[in-house]
């Protein structure tokens, strides 16, 4: 005859089983995802490399805007960060990618999945919303002569990439640092609300006001259209977000409320600022300084450069954030987010 506790151990037990195959089963989903991601994006790294090899050679158009030298540095810039995205997705399924150092993988993670949540929901509906208009010559958003396909086979390996890197990543993360999945808001020590929060709140609300029409800060209204509407509303989003997140974890209280949820938003919110806006601000600077005539941006370039140059700042202060936030445990603090 069972007891009541052998009763509760065989429960618990079949407990931590089923567990442990939900988890085993999202670690092989997490896996396939990975090498879908770099498969997805191996042909944007293509396409960039025959643009430049091609623009170079006198073979290929130099993209509207660009000189010749500022078009392959760009372009040469783009192959490394896909060259670097196929390494990471492979690094998350491989087991020399647990080997890297935890601060390496974790900040190529993070910067990869702010410019893919950011560039997402962009790329998806602009796809739409080109195919709705039968415009397939510019559905890349590089140059307006590149073929259909090419735009096509850009933007599905985008979606590819984030796709397969939103589920590779977390298989990643609950395998190297599973305590970080396991505790609860509450857990954490209370603390002052980071100033990069406030920063954070502020760059969202501009943003969001421009999403909703606001013409303050605007200095060339005719140039929006529905795609800088698009992805300003998205870089609002994430910002606002984020900024929630790390003031919930900041003042954390008992509740019934996943940590690992709030990591997440504050993840993406701030890895979004950064990468973003560490991507957008060189090119502002560029328009703003060099003056090309066939480009010009909505937005006032000083209060942009401003602004992305905040995001940045508030980005890189929410990280930090992230990594003092840590679990408390029966010996007391707990390893941080980012240690290895």
């Amino acid at each position: 005859m069972v007891d009541v506790h052998e009763r509760g151990g065989v429960r618990g037990w079949s407990s931590c089983g089923e567990r442990g195959i939900q988890v085993e089963r999202w670690d092989r989903v997490g896996r396939c995802a990975g090498y879908g991601a770099a498969l997805a994006i191996s042909p944007y790294l293509l396409i960039k490399v025959s643009w430049v090899v091609g623009s170079l050679l006198g073979l290929a158009p130099i993209g509207k805007g660009f000189s010749l030298a500022s078009w392959v540095l760009l372009n040469t810039v783009t192959i490394g960060m896909a060259g670097t995205g196929i390494a990471l997705a492979l690094a998350l399924v491989r087991p020399w990618g647990m080997r890297i150092p935890g601060w390496l993988a974790a900040f190529c993670a993070w910067t990869g999945t702010g410019f893919l949540v950011s560039i997402l929901p962009y790329a998806v509906l602009s796809t739409v919303l080109d195919a709705a208009r039968g415009d397939t010559a510019n559905s890349g958003g590089d140059d307006s002569a590149m073929p259909g396909w090419e735009g096509a086979l850009i933007q599905v390996g985008f979606i590819g990439m984030g796709l397969g890197l939103a589920l590779a990543l977390p298989a990643y993360l609950r395998r190297r640092w599973p305590e970080v999945f396991t505790a609860r808001a509450g857990d954490s020590t209370r603390t002052a609300v980071p100033w990069s929060a406030f920063v954070a709140a502020v760059v969202g609300l501009a943003w969001l006001y421009w999403a909703v029409g606001g013409t303050l800060g605007v200095a060339h209204p005719a140039e929006r259209d529905t795609k800088w509407y698009l992805l300003t509303g998205v870089g609002a989003f994430w910002a606002l977000a984020g900024a929630a997140a790390i003031r919930s974890l900041a003042r954390s209280r008992p509740a019934r409320v996943p940590h690992h949820l709030l990591l997440t938003l504050g993840w993406l919110g701030s890895g979004s600022l950064f990468a973003w806006s560490g991507w957008k601000l060189p090119l502002t600077l560029f328009v703003a300084l060099a003056g090309p005539a066939d480009v010009t941006l909505p937005e006032d370039l000083a209060v942009a450069a401003v602004l992305h140059l905040a995001a940045v700042v508030a980005g890189a202060g929410m990280l930090r954030s992230l990594v003092g936030s840590r679990p408390r445990t029966t010996a007391g603090a707990g390893p941080t987010l980012l240690h290895t």
